[in-house]
């Protein structure tokens, strides 16, 4: 069962919250942090389901009849986190007190000068060079490349002159399918 009122007060408290953490002030900041983890624990508990019997194991009782604990869990260590981030905000609204008597945000003269920087960077936002790839060309051009330096290198093992392509025993011009499936000299040979 949804219940809208709890769902509103969340949803309220989640808009307020928010409003107050983007404010100068550290006290409306750490009011505002209150306020969503609030409603985070709120939100917690009512996704635990309706309630039921507490965790207490009784043999008589059903499965389906017990609370589930986890979000009570979940709630409790959300609240400790909570305390002490709270805690920790009040330390620093205490020393921005001391140092400066007042709890604003001030805005730093680093904080404005980055601020007013252009967002285009040449060094990090310029297109990369395009660099040349063995890839280019078509693939009948790869492959005669290819046949050329297998032919030549067959040359200079066998220390004949290279031959032509006409030359060559066996080769008429046309294209081989056998050609493309790899090297049998270096066992890559696919059948």
């Amino acid at each position: 069962m949804i219940d809208a009122a709890l769902l509103l007060v969340m949803g309220v408290l989640y808009a307020v919250g928010v409003y107050l953490i983007l404010e100068k002030s550290l006290t409306k900041v750490l009011l505002g942090l209150m306020l969503i983890t609030n409603a985070t624990n709120i939100l917690i508990l009512h996704t635990g389901g309706v309630s039921g019997l507490p965790a207490f194991f009784d043999s008589e009782v059903a499965a389906e009849d017990y609370f589930d604990p986890l979000p009570q869990a979940l709630v409790l260590t959300a609240i400790v986190i909570s305390f002490s981030v709270t805690a920790l905000m009040l330390g620093m609204i205490y020393r921005s007190w001391v140092l400066s008597r007042r709890d604003d945000i001030q805005d730093d003269a680093e904080d404005r000068r980055v601020a007013a920087q252009p967002d285009y960077d040449p060094e990090d936002d310029d297109a990369a060079p395009i660099e040349p790839s063995e890839f280019e060309g078509s693939e009948e051009q790869r492959e005669e490349a290819y046949r050329q330096r297998k032919q030549a290198e067959r040359a200079k093992k066998e220390g004949a002159r290279p031959q032509a392509p006409d030359e060559v025993p066996g080769f008429s011009g046309e294209h081989h399918p056998h050609l493309d499936q790899g090297d049998r000299d270096r066992g890559e040979w696919h059948a």
